[in-house]
């Protein structure tokens, strides 16, 4: 094995996900070029490389490393090479030069034994001095950690999460606890975890081992909108997963139960087995939703109805029976559900029972599971609507995987009224913290479309509530006369009746243009987004047309589309910075959305009355403001106008949104929505998927591709069951047998 010690030049080509770099080592007066394995480098760093000398057909004579070190450089001039590079956070090459004019041969020194000192320089404050210093420290321990998990084919990107959740003491607490990986670092996966565990001799039939495996297969079925297993199921996943026999799962899962981590309830000859979190949210719900039902509230019903004749005259509107009823119910009984699809009137109903509430004198929290569906809200009613979570006053855990909210049964919500929109969005977990921080006697309206996706989080608790018929519910049927003008609305409900789309009707919202390759239906849309819509309706592409598709993956995927939608709407340019991230870019000006809620991230909104607090949710989208290339951050502005810092080693939280999956898309309302019809899993292509995408668009839509896709779809009545006992808790509980 041959070694060469010199200094990164340049690098040439770089896999930030696994490290692969190829780069240009200056040895001396020789430049040789370097292939392999090198994580975390950069131009200006000295390194010492190990491996041997290969011929590449195409570029010639390259050394390819098998092994490396990076080793600090020792003259000024390597050292100045080294801190302008960018390595370290807060030193560019204005004040890489400052530095090493200063400290000359002793400046690493300074920097990794005496930060201090560099505050001596004109533009370097104390703070910032020793945060280069902390900087350069950590950087020193990540590069033992990033070395150690190389082995097991952890990326760089995950290496750095498990070093800032662990710092110095990674590499033990793994050793110790191998499963950490998969149950405390986000986008690492049990098998990964268990390859870990196996190579440091973890005994494959270990209880440890097996009761890792188990709790993973019930987080894998939350993240599939299961709030329970059946034992026979979880058993049955889990012996494939970790390759053992059936048999030798049960005293792992009587362990697992001793210790209250999960639960089990027989349910008519079924061993229903939970995770504790969705056990103790079902059971919570269930019973409150029966306390706050029971409180009815009694008046002059004669004066109600010259109240809803006011109301009626001031909104200039007749209602339909089934609209006064919904608002009687809401007035009168302490929950009620109202459903319907689009067009059915659900807004106008909002805000005469608002109005009327306010007029009794009563005070009305307005809420939503996401900000675009609360900010939509807003502008629908006129009155101010908070996300759910913001209505709870979410806190920070110190933790950022736990949510802690200032709302509790200790502190419950100040409102005599909630009424919650898009509740087909809401997972039982949130539901859960929701209705703790509801005071008895508080009036509650669930408003959403049963026939919309349910929530991305686990559990069905609107179809729950509804389907029990334990619940006061009132569904619209009606379509009123101007909705139906728009082809949106119609078609939405057609589609839900199993029949196709009226297509291209002149005049109208709903366009179908047929395609019959996937990269022609890519070309049309890019070519709708950049051209034919901004010049034929005035559209901001980037916030008013949206692309929503079906699947993440292929050439009309999420991953696909972006990078092609990208290259027409933020094309690279001098005057725009940009971050590779992956396998793909993240430019300024780009569209982004955050992909995992991030419950300590904080942010501030400027203006008129400044505010700041701290939490970034799932499907929040916005737009890259700056990236800081120096300082190692971007800025991201988003919808709701939150400001927020996302520090490069958390980028992996974020997406670029000109394309989102129709999942992302809900609670949200786009004036253009553009949907590609392309073939894939006929799972992904279903009739509520199809009913949501169309329904998220305000004024026109748009479908691109194979009109045997979109039959396809209006056919595929499909949906992935969920296991969730909601329904029939609630029958027992109002049925007195719980």
């Amino acid at each position: 094995m041959d070694t060469i010690e010199g200094i990164i030049e340049d690098i040439i080509f770089t896999n930030e996900a696994n490290g692969y770099t190829v780069c240009d080592v200056r040895a001396e007066k020789v430049i040789v070029t370097a292939v392999g394995f090198m994580p975390f480098i950069n131009i200006g760093e000295t390194v010492k490389v190990m491996g041997r000398w290969v011929e590449h057909p195409d570029y010639g004579e390259q050394f390819k490393v098998e092994c490396y070190e990076k080793l600090l450089p020792k003259t000024s001039e390597a050292i100045e090479k080294y801190l302008a590079s960018g390595v370290l956070k807060g030193i560019g090459p204005a004040t890489a030069a400052k530095i090493v004019k200063r400290f000359g041969d002793d400046a690493l020194n300074i920097i990794g034994f005496n930060p201090q000192q560099l505050s001596l320089i004109r533009g370097i404050s104390l703070e910032k001095a020793i945060n280069i210093g902390q900087a350069f420290n950590e950087q020193q321990g990540l590069r033992n950690v990033i070395l150690f998990f190389q082995e097991y084919g952890i990326s760089p990107i995950y290496s750095t999460k498990i070093y800032k959740l662990f710092g110095d003491r990674s590499i033990d607490e793994i050793k110790e606890n191998p499963y950490k990986l998969s149950e405390m670092i986000f986008g690492i996966t049990f098998k990964t975890a268990d390859k870990v565990a196996m190579s440091l001799g973890i005994d494959p039939m270990s209880t440890y081992r097996v009761s890792s495996g188990i709790k993973f297969v019930l987080t894998q079925g939350a993240a599939n909108g299961h709030t329970y297993l059946p034992e026979d199921k979880l058993t049955e996943l889990t012996a494939q997963l970790l390759e053992i026999q059936i048999d030798q799962i049960k005293d792992a899962i009587i362990r697992l139960l001793l210790d209250k981590v999960i639960y089990l309830e027989k349910d008519e000859g079924v061993n229903k087995i939970y995770l504790s979190a969705f056990y103790n949210a079902e059971k919570s719900v269930c019973k409150r939703l029966m306390e706050l039902s029971s409180v009815e509230f009694k008046g002059d019903v004669i004066e109600l109805e010259n109240r809803i004749i006011e109301v009626q005259k001031e909104e200039g509107i007749d209602f339909a029976n089934n609209q006064l009823t919904a608002i009687k119910e809401s007035l009168t009984n302490g929950v009620i559900v109202i459903t319907g699809g689009p067009g059915t009137g659900k807004t106008t109903i909002i805000k005469s029972i608002i109005k009327l509430l306010i007029k009794e004198g009563l005070d009305v929290a307005l809420t939503a599971p996401t900000g675009r569906a609360a900010k939509r809200m807003t502008e629908a009613t006129g009155f101010e609507a908070k996300t759910i979570h913001r209505l709870l006053e979410i806190g920070y855990s110190g933790d950022n995987e736990e949510m802690l909210f200032s709302k509790t049964e200790a502190n419950p919500i100040e409102s005599d009224a909630i009424i919650v929109d898009e509740m087909s969005m809401v997972d039982i977990l949130l539901m859960n913290s929701l209705l703790k921080a509801i005071a008895q006697g508080t009036r509650l309206i669930l408003v959403g479309d049963i026939d919309q996706l349910p929530s991305v989080g686990a559990g069905r608790v609107l179809k729950d509530i509804i389907s029990s018929n334990m619940i006061n519910t009132v569904k619209l049927t009606d379509v009123f006369r101007q909705a139906e003008e728009s082809m949106i609305v119609v078609n939405a409900h057609r589609i839900n009746k199993g029949n196709m789309p009226y297509l291209n009707v002149k005049d109208k919202d709903f366009f179908f243009m047929p395609r019959q390759r996937g990269e022609d239906i890519v070309s049309t849309i890019a070519e709708l987004c950049y051209k034919r819509l901004p010049a034929s309706y005035g559209y901001d592409p980037m916030k008013q047309i949206q692309v929503l598709t079906p699947t993440k993956k292929g050439i009309t995927g999420v991953l696909s589309m972006n990078k092609e939608l990208q290259k027409y709407l933020n094309p690279a340019d001098r005057g725009r910075s940009e971050k590779t991230f992956r396998d793909f870019i993240f430019r300024e000006g780009d569209r982004v959305m955050q992909i995992k809620n991030n419950y300590s991230l904080r942010w501030e909104k400027t203006g008129l009355i400044r505010s700041e607090g701290q939490g970034v949710f799932n499907g929040d989208t916005g737009i890259i403001q700056s990236i800081d290339i120096e300082e190692h951050y971007m800025t991201v502005i988003f919808d709701d106008e939150k400001i927020v810092e996302y520090d490069f080693s958390i980028l992996d939280e974020l997406e670029l949104a000109y394309a989102v999956t129709i999942h992302k898309s809900q609670g949200s309302e786009f004036p253009a929505v553009i949907i590609p019809l392309f073939s894939g899993p006929n799972i992904l292509l279903t009739r509520n998927l199809l009913y949501t995408a169309i329904t998220r668009a305000k004024d026109i839509v748009i479908l691109v591709g194979y009109e045997s896709v979109l039959q396809l779809m209006v056919n595929n009545v499909k949906e992935t069951d969920r296991y969730s006992s909601l329904s029939q808790r609630l029958i027992k509980g109002f049925s007195g047998i719980w």
